[in-house]
């Protein structure tokens, strides 16, 4: 099982990060992370929302990447400010879009940008890291 990192940010604040296999039950594994760092940095009230988010952005690189693994990146930006960013090896951006009453998915994005301080794709030469701010009181 993949051990996940920690590394001190300019901040002085670690941030956390886990190459994780490309398949659904890694959301789970990505959620508790997230959890980790937000309990860590005494940010409990971003967990909730910040376990959504992932759970979607995990999902999505299940769905389209291109590769066997991903990898979820989690770090404290400021005193309230967390980035959640997961990486994949697919330069395909995502896009926001409206679903029809009776698809079972396509409202994920939304959901994401309602609940994230901000959110975007930065490309690499290798694919993409699909990124989200989440914001506390500080």
């Amino acid at each position: 099982m993949p051990q996940p990192t920690t590394r001190t940010r300019r901040t002085g604040h670690p941030g956390y990060s886990e190459t994780l296999p490309r398949r659904p039950e890694s959301a789970a594994t990505a959620r508790r992370l997230l959890r980790t760092a937000c309990a860590v940095w005494g940010l409990d009230a971003l967990a909730e929302d910040g376990a959504l988010i992932v759970s979607e952005l995990v999902a999505n690189a299940v769905q389209h990447a291109r590769r066997e693994s991903i990898r979820v990146v989690i770090d404290r930006l400021g005193a309230a400010r967390v980035r959640v960013g997961v990486a994949d090896f697919s330069r395909a951006r995502p896009v926001k879009r409206e679903a029809d009453d009776d698809e079972e998915g396509g409202r994920g994005l939304r959901l994401v940008a309602a609940l994230a301080a901000d959110w975007g794709t930065d490309e690499r030469r290798w694919g993409k890291i699909v990124w989200v701010d989440l914001e506390g009181r500080g």
